[in-house]
């Protein structure tokens, strides 16, 4: 790597699309998807040294905003419940269409490895590595995701 700041710019345009469509495809809004983007590439920023090293420092990225937006899904989804129980009305759906109802009856995690795996075709162990869990982890949401799948293709 001649000059560092080059190839993060490069990594930084190459990648930022890809990332924005993942996280978007998790559930994320595109305000939402483009702040947890944000964020990851600031902590990039700030670890550039290491990851530029690293075999493909768009995965860093990817798993650091992955992890991020799964979370944030995961709270407000517990939170839309509590507003249901206490008589706020039903949570609120994703955008319209079949596969996107599909995978709005899934679970942020189960979501995440699905897109992953089935939309950015990534092998079941790269995606433990990038999520932080074990590959047995990630064929279990895989499973659970297929079967969710299967019960909103027959709603």
């Amino acid at each position: 790597m001649d000059d560092p700041r080059a190839d993060l710019a490069a990594l930084y345009r190459q990648s930022w699309p890809r990332l924005i469509g993942v996280l978007v495809s998790i559930g994320a809004s595109r305000v939402d998807a483009e702040l947890v983007a944000q964020d990851a590439y600031a902590r990039l920023l700030g670890r550039w040294d290491a990851i530029c090293r690293y075999e493909d420092p768009e995965a860093w990225v990817r798993g650091v905003a992955v992890r991020t937006i799964v979370g944030r899904l995961r709270r407000r989804e517990v939170a839309a419940r509590a507003l249901a129980r206490l008589g706020g009305g039903a949570p609120r759906r994703g955008p319209a269409g079949e596969v996107a109802a599909a995978l709005a009856g899934m679970t942020p995690e189960q979501r995440a490895v699905v897109v992953l795996h089935e939309v950015m075709e990534l092998p079941v162990e790269q995606i433990a590595q990038e999520l932080e869990l074990p590959v047995g982890g990630v064929n279990a949401r895989l499973a659970r995701a297929r079967r969710a799948f299967k019960v909103a293709e027959h709603a």
